[in-house]
């Protein structure tokens, strides 16, 4: 089935692919999206497509950094219906409150959540299809989008206590720091903003309770709902998501998405894998993902991957391709065969 996301989650990307020096017609004809639906907030985009269409960004431009800066500069005005929706909000506290609730209707097979731990609050998000294996362009924005619901309100100043994200460190890494005012880690469970409860009750300046009311409905009657991807993706997440932890155990997946052990079992036996085949192939295909991004040590792609050893590692690599981590890279990069 597929999952959608409303265009406005592109507003101004052919301007910005431009100014970065690429091509945004080579960029949107490499992932099947027209130009004029860009930017409508009552058009829905396929999210695999979009979120390869920031990763194409990010190659044509030869800028690793896309997502992160095109996210920097994004309005919550430019973000469509859930953009609106945040600045009707009457208080900072409810704008946030809004996103974390309403987001999954504008972007589907998404999961948002505003949770209070060890005293501080977080905002997260993540893609919970883990069919979408390169994601990191659209994290980046995702968080940029976010914060700047905060600055709408508390000013550009404003920078949370830190930011996290789910993949792996990136060779610049220290422009997510700059761009956040905040530290950035990376390889956690999930993408989140860390800040802290004070000025929650500040009146967002463009709060009304009207337009509040008349977006919402207009958000749940163009969506329709918030799609979930299908069980074996949403379990792909689920393993994705604990690797830096270790090797996840079937347990705490099942509990997770609310199920026995045996039933998770049993309805991936209907797609004809098992638990532990299945950790094997999301390691596999993140290997991959890793690998071909030269900066990242082997070490720490092992444990990205949930090894506590690089033998580990370097043992499932030749199970899968016959060839060591080094030599994969370079198969990968374009070396020699």
């Amino acid at each position: 089935m597929q999952r959608n996301i409303l265009a406005a989650a592109a507003s101004g990307l052919t301007g910005f692919v431009r100014a970065q020096g690429g091509r945004p017609e080579v960029v949107l004809s490499r992932v099947g999206i027209a130009d004029e639906v860009l930017g409508r907030p009552d058009v829905a985009l396929d999210l695999t497509a979009y979120v390869a269409m920031m990763e194409e960004a990010a190659r044509e431009t030869r800028n690793d950094n896309f997502g992160l800066w095109f996210g920097q500069q994004f309005r919550p005005e430019a973000l469509g219906l859930i953009g609106g929706i945040a600045l009707a909000s009457p208080r900072l506290g409810a704008a946030v409150d809004n996103l974390a609730r309403l987001f999954p209707l504008h972007q589907q097979a998404t999961g948002t959540r505003l949770v209070r731990e060890d005293g501080l609050l977080r905002l997260e998000y993540r893609i919970r299809d883990g069919g979408i294996l390169a994601r990191r362009q659209d994290a980046e924005l995702t968080m940029g989008m976010f914060a700047n619901v905060f600055r709408a309100c508390l000013g550009r100043g404003w920078a949370p206590e830190e930011v996290q994200f789910e993949h792996a460190r990136p060779e610049a890494w220290r422009e997510h720091e700059a761009a956040f005012g905040a530290p950035a880690h990376f390889g956690q469970r999930t993408n989140a903003l860390v800040f802290r409860d004070r000025q929650l009750d500040r009146p967002m300046p463009a709060g009304d309770a009207a337009a509040l009311a008349r977006l919402t409905a207009e958000l749940r009657r163009i969506t329709g709902g918030a799609a979930a991807p299908r069980f074996i993706d949403q379990v792909r997440d689920e393993i994705r998501a604990r690797l830096p932890e270790g090797c996840p155990y079937a347990e705490a997946v099942a509990e997770t998405l609310g199920l026995a052990r045996w039933t998770l079992q049993r309805r991936l036996g209907d797609y004809g894998v098992s638990f532990s085949d299945l950790v094997d192939r999301v390691r596999r295909d993140l290997a991959g993902l890793y690998l071909r991004q030269p900066h990242l040590p082997v070490g720490d792609i092992a444990f990205l991957l949930g090894y506590s050893e690089i033998s580990a590692f370097s043992r499932a690599c030749r199970q899968w391709h016959g060839v060591s981590p080094a030599r994969m890279r370079q198969v990968l990069l374009g070396g020699e065969g």
